[in-house]
């Protein structure tokens, strides 16, 4: 009677979702896809973790259209079905544009960044792949050329992740690639011994030689590799799945995070002058609270405990908890996992891609989670997890998250979860999802959450980062701070829309102030910002535009 009376006072793991509502709009939006991965079931690590997806306005016309990286089949990585460009008609559906734009990536590619890398303001794509990287420069929106080799980014060794950042501040966008391992497609290890929980299972991490990772400095269109002379290319190799540029220290200088599998994460401090520090294990962000190192697979950014600092959130393996490092002073993170209800709900997931984002607008953000395993026999009873998982929605509650369910929910259903992208689809100032699955159809879940104020603000400026990736943007409003970061990359394999969303409720003020910290420090302020609308922000202007909502 006592145990029950206390287990009443807890937190309840789920939730009503009274305000947050998805429908599946996979079949309306014109996108029918199946992105490929090796084969089904997936007998080699390489047929694991799927493919990218990226949000980019590649014809500048002000909608996001979404670019999937394809992979292929282990009997010939370099012809699959290729990767597939997507054009937003302006309302959220889509029509195929590969072909006619000329994209014709065929290699097994895994994940995505988007840049503006010659400053000619049309973003271009960087391609990551298992095989030769593959270097797509936008021509004005009227084709992709592929400039690999007079960009010198075709490495070949196996990337999973990338993202793009000004990390010298000369106004243009330099380049962090995360390396994987080696692999041969021709000779698979051996997985004779290989078990994991008593079952037997596909070799690797473990046991496989780590690739180490590439920085790039952007020198006028051209890469040169300057890992080893930054100082990045001091720490031992990882198994590298997601990396993100952000000024966590709030010094004027972008750092890189790079999250590995099974192996302790990366925190590179930008000390100035192309010099980097790995600061991860006396951050406190290598690895959890116990200091184990976990596999890594996706980032989200956000400033949880509202301190006035971007905290990191990760995702990670089964019968583990995802981690939530806060970030208690721009030196050192604190493991708060538990404090936010976010540790013991997570460990029957192996989850993927992640992103915090104000799904119901109403003035905090919330937690969507991208999961599924990597072993087809999976089940909870051999292995406390099943292969097919359901993604988690979490609502943000006052200090905790709670697991959100609700009849109808697109999210109830298992599957083989991988990555994810988030942004506007169809211009109504909320956020959707973009969602990969491994071997299967990718799904398009739009925001039908009721309206609710909000304010969408994208930043642009006059140099080769016209996107002001590494920007911070600040919206006060009704007595109380918002805070949101512009970053050139995304969770695992992915780029998001590099804008920043607010949610505010049914806040009436319209004295609302932004505040915008610029990649090089500088700051402008504009006063009486109109809400309900999408805002276009430079160092010199401002612009404001009607959503369709």
């Amino acid at each position: 009677m006592v145990a029950a009376a206390v287990l009443a006072l807890l937190p309840s793991p789920f939730a009503r979702a009274a305000d947050i509502r998805f429908s599946d709009f996979t079949q309306a939006s014109g996108i029918d896809l199946t992105l490929t991965c090796g084969g089904t079931p997936s007998r080699e690590i390489i047929e694991v973790d799927g493919g990218g997806v990226a949000f980019i306005d590649f014809d500048n016309d002000g909608d996001w259209d979404i670019f999937f990286a394809n992979g292929a089949r282990m009997a010939d990585p370099e012809h699959g079905p290729g990767s597939k460009l997507y054009e937003n008609r302006g309302d959220g559906t889509f029509r195929d544009v590969t072909q006619s734009i000329g994209i014709t990536l065929t290699r097994w590619a895994t994940g995505v960044a988007v840049g503006d890398i010659d400053g000619d303001r049309f973003d271009d794509l960087f391609i990551t792949c298992y095989g030769r990287n593959v270097m797509l420069k936008n021509d004005r929106g009227k084709r992709f050329v592929d400039v690999t080799r007079e960009t010198g980014l075709g490495d070949t060794r196996w990337a999973t992740s990338a993202a793009f950042g000004d990390i010298d501040n000369d106004g243009d966008l330099d380049l962090y690639t995360v390396n994987y391992l080696v692999f041969d497609a021709n000779h698979p290890p051996s997985r004779q011994g290989k078990e994991y929980k008593g079952v037997n299972v596909m070799a690797g991490p473990h046991g496989l030689v780590a690739q180490a990772d590439i920085l790039y400095e952007n020198t006028g269109g051209r890469f040169r590799d300057i890992t080893e002379d930054s100082g990045c290319g001091s720490v031992r190799a990882g198994y590298g799945l997601v990396t993100t540029m952000i000024d966590f220290d709030d010094d004027g200088r972008l750092d890189i995070f790079v999250g590995n599998d099974s192996a302790e994460n990366f925190l590179f401090h930008n000390l100035g002058g192309n010099r980097f520090e790995n600061v991860g294990p006396f951050a406190g962000v290598s690895g959890n609270m116990d200091g184990s190192n976990q596999a890594t697979m996706g980032i989200a950014l956000a400033d949880v405990d509202r301190n006035g600092r971007v905290d990191f959130f990760t995702t990670n393996f089964s019968s583990d908890t995802n981690t939530l490092h806060l970030n208690l002073d721009g030196v050192f993170f604190d493991d708060r996992t538990s404090q936010f209800g976010l540790g013991l709900v997570s460990r029957e997931f192996l989850s993927w891609g992640c992103g915090f984002y104000d799904f119901d607008s109403d003035g905090d953000e919330d937690l969507f989670i991208s999961n599924g395993h990597v072993y087809p026999q999976a089940k909870t009873h051999d292995i406390d997890s099943d292969y097919e998982q359901p993604p988690v929605l979490f609502e943000r509650k006052g200090p905790r998250f709670e697991r959100l369910t609700y009849q109808g929910s697109p999210f109830e259903t298992p599957l083989k979860g991988r990555a994810v992208a988030f942004g506007d689809i169809d211009n109504d100032g909320d956020v959707d999802i973009v969602h990969t699955t491994l071997n299967d159809r990718v799904r398009i879940w739009r925001n039908e959450s009721p309206r609710a104020c909000v304010a969408v603000v994208e930043l642009k400026q006059d140099s080769h980062n016209h996107r002001a990736y590494g920007s911070m943007v600040e919206l006060s409003v009704g007595g109380k701070t918002y805070r949101r970061w512009i970053t050139g990359g995304g969770s695992f394999q992915s780029a998001n829309a590099p804008v920043a969303y607010f949610g505010l409720g049914d806040i009436k003020d319209t004295e609302a102030v932004l505040n915008i910290t610029w990649p090089d420090g500088a700051k402008t302020t504009v006063k009486n910002v109109p809400l309900n609308k999408r805002l276009t922000v430079t160092p010199k202007s401002f612009q404001a535009t009607d959503l369709d909502r």
